[in-house]
């Protein structure tokens, strides 16, 4: 039912076109998504099977308990890195249809740590600190493995950012003023990255082999299911006839797969190749329907209740339950899209743009009637994580299962033993570039816990600020989005809340304000040129402009650079310490605080504004997001001021 409409609205040929471009971006900005294709059956099968055995291991652990906290984590880093070292090509010249010799030889090195760790673990655990001949030869060939595949995986930035932090911790007495530390043998490093908790196998693997495998593996199961295309169809219904209509579409669409599928770039290249032409067709420009799909995509992991995954580690590093980070990003999250629909719906009224005819569209009640019982595992989800008192893994499994049968109910959405075994497979392939990110991250991380550079850097970033919290808060900002720039969305999260959020946290703000404005900025940097992968792809595929693409991603995303500093200033944002009814005001408050933002960054309201009312609409707006009754009073006179002109205004705009 979905294809209908799509036909009519991109032809064959076009739609081709646009498959072509989709992949050439994927393999020129989406290191993670520039797999191998397999042309052998044998070579296809085995892989298969492999990718099986990795899913039925983590289903099974998650159902029925790991064993010991390191020979767990060895095995699943050893079993995605085994998989990575086949899906990944060493370069450009390599063979993308076949591994070569030395890929199955390192393939096979991967499982060498879990050997060792599982054959002689009290003595590994014991000599923790003071590692043998052999302990350090494991850790070394670890450490070497886990760089090379984070090279193959997630390219160069993470794996030359993990060997600058090693040279670090080597060469600490070489480095000036406070940076400087005492520096430390590459035995004791070496195993502090392979011994313990606190490197490769730290917190982030621990939540890569729980929660994030198992909240993929959900997602490639609502995939099969066809959930990406009831997202793109409903969005269609509802919106598609509007003014600007494919442009609300994308951000509908984008922002609900974000959510699931966790890459920006990927993301952008999913739902884009269809809603990009439709927005150039309705009369946007190629840069501005780049910036619309790039700012709904990279918003979508801001998004409850799955944000890409990243909510978990945020869960597990500050200690509270996954339903509380949900519950802490709802209301940002909603204003940074209701940020984006206001701006496209004002850009649309200002160049006189109309929507798609209704002829074209999918009908809401058959979307519904087709495809709406693929909710209910969501709902069931939300149930499991906020009332139902079981653990987050339980919850997940749960969920799989419930997907599974509740996709039985119609035969357009049923999947077959080979659909429901492909999706396991998927599951497994897609957590290859999380997983070995998580595990690279680890090397990083085992630095800064051995040497102290967090609480260093933390010193830095507050000496900066000079203790005001408006100039650190800055400060972090630019700390965040430099390091997140290049970087998958989850080292760069994990990397920003250990360098930047300690800052935060040493001036009194709240663990979960500090953690999230670390993780709203990372997830920016994918948008702020130099370096802008989600702009880049989006302008890849419109043809626009890739640096002027990034600038309008930026001014379509400016409430999200903005809420970050409002939620730390004002908590209640993040519905910290407060009641429901002072939360439900000041989420509204907030939201037209956001519409006069909208009106500001487009200037247009009911007719062309002058740029003196547009920075009077911009204070009135900041004034409304930040809480307080005072504000809220200032801001809502200054929204009746714009109102009171803009209506005068038009309407001797059409008397003349």
């Amino acid at each position: 039912m979905a294809k209908e409409p799509e036909n009519k609205l991109l032809q064959s040929e076009e739609a081709e076109k646009l498959e072509e471009k989709s992949k050439e971006i994927i393999r020129k900005l989406d290191k993670e998504s520039a797999t191998r294709s397999f042309k052998n059956p044998l070579m296809k099968k085995i892989f298969f099977i492999a990718c099986l055995l990795v899913s039925g291991y983590h289903l099974y652990t998650a159902a029925f308990g790991p064993p010991v906290t390191l020979v767990h984590r060895s095995l699943h880093v050893a079993m995605i890195m085994a998989l990575g070292f086949l899906m990944y090509p060493a370069g450009k010249s390599s063979d993308m249809t076949k591994p070569s010799v030395l890929d199955w030889i390192l393939s096979l090195l991967s499982f060498a740590a879990p050997i060792y760790i599982w054959s002689d673990y009290m003595g590994v655990v014991q000599r923790a600190g003071n590692p043998n001949n052999t302990d350090l030869a494991m850790a070394t060939l670890l450490v070497v493995l886990v760089l090379e595949c984070s090279r193959r995986v997630t390219g160069n930035a993470l794996t030359i950012l993990s060997v600058v932090f090693i040279i670090y911790g080597l060469f600490g007495r070489e480095f000036p003023g406070m940076f400087m530390h005492r520096g430390y043998d590459w035995a004791s490093l070496s195993n502090h990255f392979f011994a313990n908790t606190e490197g490769i196998y730290g917190t982030s693997v621990s939540v890569a082999a729980s929660y994030i495998f198992l909240f993929i593996l959900f997602g490639t199961v609502m995939s099969k299911c066809g959930m990406g295309q009831f997202f793109n169809d409903i969005a269609l219904a509802l919106a598609g006839h509007t003014k600007g209509g494919p442009a609300k579409v994308s951000v509908i669409a984008s922002g609900f797969l974000g959510s699931i599928n966790g890459s920006a770039v990927a993301n952008v290249v999913t739902t884009g190749a269809f809603t990009i032409p439709l927005m150039k067709k309705t009369g946007y420009s190629k840069e501005f329907s780049g910036a619309v799909e790039a700012a709904a995509s990279v918003g979508g992991q801001l998004l409850p209740p799955i944000m890409g995954a990243a909510a978990f580690i945020m869960a597990e590093m500050i200690s509270v339950p996954y339903s509380t980070i949900i519950t802490w990003a709802a209301i940002p999250a909603l204003l940074y899209y209701l940020s984006i629909v206001l701006q496209v719906h004002l850009r649309a009224s200002k160049d006189g743009l109309i929507g798609l005819p209704k002829e074209q569209l999918p009908k809401t009640s058959d979307v519904m009637k087709c495809r709406s019982h693929l909710l209910l595992p969501v709902l069931f989800l939300l149930y499991m994580l906020f009332f139902s008192g079981t653990t987050v893994i339980f919850s997940a499994v749960m969920t799989i299962l419930v997907t599974i049968v509740v996709s039985m109910f119609r035969k357009e959405t049923r999947m077959s033993l080979s659909g429901f075994l492909d999706a396991l497979a998927n599951g497994a392939k897609q957590t290859v570039s999380v997983a070995v990110a998580c595990a690279c991250v680890g090397i990083i991380i085992g630095v800064c816990s051995k040497t102290g550079f967090g609480l260093t850097m933390a010193n830095t970033i507050i000496a900066l600020g000079s203790t005001s919290l408006l100039f650190t808060l800055f400060f972090t900002m630019i700390t965040c989005m430099i390091l997140g720039m290049g970087l998958p969305s989850i080292p760069a999260y994990i990397i920003t809340a250990t360098i930047a959020a300690p800052a935060l946290a040493k001036l009194g703000i709240p663990a979960g304000a500090a953690h999230m404005f670390s993780f709203y900025y990372a997830m920016f940097a994918n948008l702020t040129p130099p370096v802008a992968l989600a702009s880049f792809a989006a302008a890849g595929l419109s043809g626009g402009n890739p640096m002027k693409t990034g600038v309008a991603s930026v001014k379509l995303a400016i409430a999200g650079f903005i809420v970050p500093f409002m939620f730390v200033y004002a908590p209640q944002l993040m519905l910290i310490n407060t009641t429901l009814a002072e939360g439900a005001w000041v989420a509204a408050s907030a939201c037209v605080g956001v519409f006069l933002i909208a009106v500001s960054v487009e200037g247009y309201l009911f007719t062309r504004m002058a740029a003196w009312l547009r920075v009077v609409a911009a204070a009135g707006a900041l004034l409304l997001i930040k809480p307080g009754f005072e504000t809220d009073a200032i801001g809502l006179a200054v929204l009746l001021v714009v109102l009171f002109w803009q209506k005068k205004k038009a309407a001797k705009a059409v008397a003349a």
